[in-house]
C-alpha cells in the first residue's frame, strides 16, 4: 500500500459522500470518501491524514498531454523495474516518497521505461483512501 502525509486543504460533501482535497509536497490529491464530516469529525480542514492508494491501482503515462477525468495526477521517477512474465513491479520515487506500482510488463515495454525516467502517476479519486490518528 503506498502512503503519503498530507493535510486536509478542501471538502465538499453532501449527505452521504465527501469529495476531500488533501494535499502533498505542494501537490493537491483528491479521494472520494462514502463518509461526511458528520459520521466522522476527523473530516475537517487543515486535519492531518495520510492518503493510501494499492499499487495495483496506480497508472503511468510517458508524455501525457491534454485534459484527464483523473483527478489525480502527479510527478515520479522511475526508481526500480522487477519485470515478471505478465506483470511488473515499478518502484517510484515521489518527492522523496517511494511507491510503487504493479503494471503489465507490456506496458513496461510499449512504454520503454528505464530507471531515472520521468513520468506521471495516475490515481482515480475513488481508489484514495485516508487514515489519521486519533
Amino acid at each position: 500500500m503506498n502512503k503519503l502525509p498530507g493535510k486536509i486543504v478542501a471538502l465538499e460533501c453532501n449527505s452521504h459522500m465527501s469529495l476531500v482535497d488533501v494535499a502533498v509536497e505542494g501537490d493537491t490529491f483528491t479521494a472520494t470518501l462514502l463518509e461526511t464530516p458528520e459520521q466522522s469529525p476527523y473530516l475537517k480542514i487543515d486535519q492531518p491524514v495520510t492518503l493510501m492508494f494499492k499499487e495495483t491501482e496506480v497508472s503511468l503515462a510517458k508524455n501525457l498531454s491534454g485534459l484527464i477525468s483523473l483527478r489525480n495526477r502527479f510527478p515520479v521517477v522511475v526508481q526500480g523495474i522487477e519485470r515478471g512474465a505478465i506483470m511488473s513491479a515499478i518502484g517510484l520515487d515521489y518527492r522523496g516518497h517511494s511507491l510503487a506500482c504493479v503494471i503489465t510488463t507490456r506496458a513496461v515495454d510499449r512504454l520503454q521505461l528505464a530507471i531515472g525516467d520521468q513520468v506521471e502517476a495516475l490515481v482515480k479519486a475513488n481508489e484514495m483512501v485516508l487514515s489519521y490518528e486519533h
